[in-house]
């Protein structure tokens, strides 16, 4: 087992092609450059395209623009040319060059560059419009790589099996391990992992049976190769995570261990009469991917094979009837046959909401974030929208929300809510959330724990009105431009870890100024950041030590308005 990390530059191009939109965020006018290229006509579009890593220059690449019409390579300096036909030319290029556009097109969206080796990473900022004269950097990250090779403990390559890679992302301000792709390996032992941008990741192999035909006995003991989580981790938590950078080869070489395998048989009670069980199998308290068994519909019955060793199974059914169960089981070198695993139906959570609001509802407002559309006032509480977010990287896949009420009467619930435990999310389009809880629990800050058969207090809510305002002004904002007219920000209203408050993302135009913003009341840490910050852990209160010196604190009361001036934070790209 071993890793390397080789130089950017040893990596031969790729036979294939990733597509990287970059706007016109980085359009600059050649006065901003310095002095007008030489031998440039006025009335054409020039640049250069470079690494956005080494800042070097990017030769034979291709530069399009968005609606395909207009394309041309760059020359072995990365430099490149769209050059305009004379007005009589407008309706076509009579020459028939492809790197000439009519003079009608002089303003259009924006250009892309594609090459091998690079991600197709876009920048979303762009300019109003683009004329004629401009000089334009446009940027390419280089693809990371994860490469190496399976063997077995006699050092023999092993080919067909199966890898998955796991990176670390954050989602709603808090990091977990997502699954962005599997391969398997070839003859000769060897796989690949392409396309990564920087990051985190996590590599693991699928276990698999060993039925090599010169000694595989049917009748006999069975083996097979359990997971093993880079370099030799017996378990998901205990594998090594690999920090990436852009443009970094790592590599990633794996030994698998042949064990006896044994078989394994669960009756199912109270099974789906659906579309069928899905069966997820840990190792006993170590939730993670890499073990599986399956579902015999027929017999009822969880079945497969599993070397020794302690599990926990998680099973769950789907549609109108979804139900969940959970055992734990010893396997000890010999074949399994337990107890039975109990499916018992989803139940639901009834939701309480106290209203102290002191205006009238706005009888136009719209209920948000359902399923991502707007969606219309519906009942008395139809301005409010609540989910449940899975706190745990693997288990339940989905998120629960509050069933929409038919009617006056009809009581808040949130539907088959399945065993396990939940951040408890609040949308609202009237007001705020001034306190959530269930029991004794504060769930503004505490996870909300389910067990089997849905089994919780109620969740009950209060909302009020009177939010607090907050606008201001940053500096920097136009010189982190340099000049261009997309120069804008970020500024993240962020909760103090022991303080009431919502999240926020507020987006600042390039003068620099921004708001009036509502804002539930409470204590925040205003950062301004020079472009969107996806990966800020803004849940995670160690993660957030690093801002500690930095933004500005706030204290909000109901009907404050407060006037910020804040610091512009860059960042790179």
């Amino acid at each position: 087992m071993s890793k390397h990390v080789y130089p950017r530059s040893s990596l031969r191009p790729l036979a294939f092609a990733v597509v990287l939109s970059v706007w016109w965020a980085n359009l600059q006018p050649a006065s901003a450059q310095g002095t007008q290229p030489e031998n440039k006509p006025a009335d054409s579009i020039h640049g250069i395209v470079v690494n956005s890593v080494t800042h070097e220059p990017i030769g034979r690449a291709l530069v399009y623009s968005p609606d395909n019409r207009f394309a041309t390579m760059t020359d072995s300096e990365g430099r490149f040319e769209f050059t305009f036909a004379e007005p009589e030319n407008k309706n076509r290029d009579e020459s028939g060059s492809a790197n000439k556009i009519s003079s009608q097109g002089r303003e259009f969206q924006g250009l892309m560059a594609r090459k091998p080796g690079f991600l197709n990473l876009p920048i979303t900022q762009r300019l109003q419009s683009a004329t004629a004269g401009i000089e334009i950097t446009l940027s390419l990250t280089p693809e990371a790589l994860i490469v190496g090779r399976v063997v077995l403990a006699s050092s023999e390559a092993s080919d067909k099996i199966q890898l998955e890679l796991y990176r670390r992302e954050v989602q709603e301000g808090r990091a977990h391990w997502i699954l962005v792709g599997s391969t398997s390996t070839k003859s000769n032992g060897e796989f690949r992992f392409a396309e990564l941008p920087a990051g985190k990741y996590k590599l693991l192999t699928r276990e698999l049976l060993d039925r090599d035909p010169l000694i595989f006995d049917p009748r006999g003991q069975l083996y097979g190769y359990p997971p093993v989580y880079f370099p030799a981790a017996s378990d998901f938590a205990g594998g090594e995570t690999i920090q990436l950078a852009a443009g970094q080869i790592f590599q990633a070489d794996i030994s698998l261990v042949r064990r006896a395998y044994y078989p394994i048989k669960v009756p199912v009670a109270n099974p789906s009469h659906g579309p069928g069980v899905r069966v997820v199998v840990s190792v006993q308290g170590h939730r993670g991917p890499g073990y599986a068994l399956g579902y015999n519909h027929r017999e009822q019955t969880i079945e497969g094979m599993l070397p020794s060793g302690n599990y926990t199974l998680e099973a769950s059914s789907f549609g109108p009837n979804a139900a969940s169960g959970l055992l734990n089981i010893s396997v000890k070198n010999v074949a399994f046959e337990g107890p039975r695993l109990t499916l018992i139906p989803n139940g639901s959570i009834r939701v309480d909401v106290k209203e102290e609001f002191t205006s009238s509802p706005d009888t136009n407002s719209v209920r948000a974030n359902v399923e991502g559309q707007p969606v219309h006032l519906r009942g008395p509480r139809g301005y409010l929208n609540l989910r449940l977010v899975p706190a745990d990287d693997f288990g339940q896949e989905w998120t629960a929300s509050l069933r929409l009420p038919a009617g006056t009467d009809d009581a808040l619930t949130i539907d088959g809510v399945q065993p396990g435990r939940y951040w408890v999310r609040a949308d609202s389009a009237r007001g705020f959330v001034a306190s959530i809880t269930s029991g004794t629990t504060d769930l503004q800050h505490q996870l909300l724990v389910v067990g089997l058969g849905g089994s919780s207090p109620p969740i009950e809510i209060t909302m009020r009105d009177g939010a607090a305002e907050i606008d201001g002004t940053i500096d920097g904002v136009a010189a982190s431009g340099s000049g261009t007219e997309t120069a804008s920000a970020h500024v993240y209203c962020i909760p103090l870890p022991d303080s009431s408050g919502e999240f926020k993302d507020v987006w600042v135009p390039a003068d620099g100024k921004f708001g009036p913003q509502q804002l539930p009341p409470g204590t925040y840490r205003v950062l301004a950041f020079d472009r969107a910050q996806p990966e800020l852990e803004y849940r995670n209160p160690e993660a957030m030590r690093a801002y500690e010196a930095k933004g500005q604190l706030v204290r909000l009361v109901p009907g404050q308005k407060e006037h910020l001036h804040l610091q512009l934070i860059s960042t790179s790209e």
